[in-house]
């Protein structure tokens, strides 16, 4: 009976929350926010994320860290980002032109937002976990110093951080378009 009543309580609570939004509140710490449907991010390349994370208000300008991204073409792409979000999100609420960046929209269930950091930075960053190095296994172009993006939260010593995008990525999604396109 008090089962019962304790699964009534947290039902709710729990159909409100995804998984990608908790692994994401206990990485970086942040609380979850929610939105009207109609406030989601614009599409990009091939991801179906939508913006991950807004903050009340505007934040100022000591609160925020300048990321730069190299992308697969080369291209310097340079965002603002807020301590606490991860690169994934800085990637996805800037709306960075970076195809299929964040598949799984930072639920480890897959390598899309694999980047390679500088040595002297990988250095500093946390500790990797298990599951990070299990998809990191599936990751194109692995090397020493690449880690997930949805894994690695800005801090205020990353300001001026560049990291690259590998220039192949393991994205069935990729597979699946040019299968439809062959068959038409």
């Amino acid at each position: 009976m008090i089962a019962q009543g304790i699964s009534g309580l947290m039902r709710p609570l729990l159909s409100g929350l995804s998984v990608s939004k908790i692994r994401f509140v206990y990485l970086c710490g942040v609380t979850e926010q929610h939105h009207p449907p109609g406030k989601q991010g614009s599409e990009r390349g091939f991801s179906s994320t939508h913006k991950l994370q807004d903050a009340p208000g505007e934040s100022s300008s000591a609160d925020q860290v300048t990321v730069h991204f190299i992308n697969r073409d080369g291209e310097r792409l340079t965002a603002t980002a807020k301590e606490g979000e991860s690169l994934l999100e800085v990637v996805v609420n800037q709306n960075l032109a970076i195809d299929g960046f964040g598949a799984c929209e930072g639920t480890l269930a897959c390598s899309t937002c694999h980047l390679i950091f500088e040595k002297d930075t990988f250095q500093k960053l946390d500790a990797i976990s298990d599951e990070e190095l299990d998809m990191l296994d599936l990751a194109y172009g692995l090397t020493e110093t690449s880690r997930l993006g949805c894994q690695v939260c800005i801090k205020k010593s990353m300001d001026g951080l560049t990291v690259r995008v590998p220039m192949d990525v393991s994205d069935i999604r990729r597979q699946l378009e040019v299968g439809k396109q062959s068959k038409q």
